[in-house]
């Protein structure tokens, strides 16, 4: 298939947006399998992903799963179909985040969380390098743009697609902006690396997960395409940005908000460590990363509904899972496998939106499911994609 048309040709601007969560990227890998097969239903088996979106964006696993559906094969297609990433999870996981097993193996494994990260990271680092070789960020099929945080500068940085142009040190290779972006404080070390661009100038990184500046990135992928806008890139009609015309699929990881495992009278007495580990969970983590992900969803939401076009924005979500569900690292075959059905259900479940009030999701009043939203989405980036085609011909 030809290669997007810019936004130009076109009505709409259209983001897909992945959150992070570990072991929990099955959830949307499942949504994006089901969202491909429909566009491949509209537009043939060889349509994917990247040939839909003006940007797609990811945090930590989501950023790991952005760079498979972005970066180049040697037929210059998208590395991976949608339907390869459930199938990735499943095999790998296991031997990025491997269990200790019996009562000597969970000492062991408490001795080892409380003096340096959970896991080593190599199995991780090996698979991503291997995987994505030396392609850096200006060779993705689309635009990109995946958060980091700089533990040094103690400020975020983010590699977008649209920067790597004009500030050449951020167009570092795809392999160091996901072990960077996939970088979660107690779970896996922190990343180092060095970047020079064509002038001779180098850039230090020294960097940890993404989840840290925006577990849901889709409010920067917005932000990123209006300076685009405000800065008159020609792949933008030229006029003041008008946010009716973007089209967001916002997919989230999950989370275990209903199972309510921390309260004011516990925290009241946690010191450093217990903040940091607490009963198998990292209670820090967990609000800095839920906070991140309800703040953003509220901003997006506000602007679509500001400009009338609710509709335009779609998250889809899970905020009930439990146990070992809500976990970002427990890789048993069993609990990876329940992830999957997770996924499957979610696609059953009625289109929601957050009740800011209560932090929940609450079911559309007469709302269709998340599939036949899906199908509803992929039938405008089918649309859309066809017009862009159509006018770019004309122009030519």
């Amino acid at each position: 298939m030809e290669r997007i048309q810019p936004p130009k040709y076109g009505k709409l601007i259209t983001v897909l947006s992945i959150d992070g969560g570990g072991i929990r990227g099955i959830i949307p890998a499942v949504l994006l399998e089901y969202l491909e097969s429909q566009l491949q239903e509209l537009d043939g088996k060889d349509a994917r992903l990247a040939d839909y979106f003006d940007v797609i964006s990811g945090t930590s696993t989501g950023g790991l799963i952005t760079a498979m559906l972005t970066a180049p094969n040697k037929d210059n297609r998208p590395l991976y179909a949608a339907n390869g990433i459930v199938p990735f999870y499943l095999e790998h996981s296991p031997k990025i985040f491997p269990q200790s097993s019996g009562f000597f193996g969970s000492i062991i494994g408490s001795v080892q969380d409380a003096l340096g990260p959970k896991y080593d990271g190599k199995y991780l680092h090996n698979l991503i390098n291997g995987l994505l070789g030396t392609a850096r960020l200006h060779e993705t099929l689309t635009n990109i743009v995946i958060p980091t945080f700089d533990i040094k500068k103690l400020q975020p940085t983010l590699f977008s697609s649209f920067m790597a142009p004009t500030a050449r040190v951020l167009d570092a290779h795809l392999s160091d902006i996901c072990i960077a972006t996939s970088a979660a404080p107690t779970y896996l070390p922190s990343h180092y690396f060095t970047n020079q661009d064509k002038s001779g100038k180098t850039e230090e990184f020294n960097l940890i997960d993404g989840g840290v500046t925006a577990n849901n990135p889709s409010f920067i992928s917005i932000s990123e395409i209006t300076k685009q806008i405000t800065k008159k890139n020609p792949s933008f009609k030229d006029e003041a940005v008008d946010y009716s015309r973007f089209l967001v699929i916002s997919l989230g990881t999950g989370s275990n908000k209903t199972e309510q495992k921390y309260n004011a009278k516990l925290s009241a007495t946690w010191g450093p460590l217990s903040w940091i580990y607490y009963n198998g969970s990292t209670p820090i983590i967990d609000s800095f990363s839920e906070s991140s992900v309800d703040m953003v969803n509220y901003h997006t939401c506000v602007l679509f509904n500001a400009v009338g076009r609710e509709s335009n924005h779609f998250r889809i979500d899970d905020d009930t899972l439990d146990g070992d569900l809500a976990s970002v690292d427990i890789a048993t075959k069993k609990n990876l496998n329940n992830l999957v059905e997770v996924g499957k259900k979610l696609l059953k479940k009625p289109v929601s939106r957050i009740n800011m009030a209560t932090g929940l999701y609450e079911p559309i009043e007469n709302a269709s499911s998340n599939e036949e939203e899906l199908k509803r989405f992929a039938k405008l980036l089918s649309e859309e994609r066809k017009l862009r085609l159509a006018n770019a011909k004309a122009a030519a």
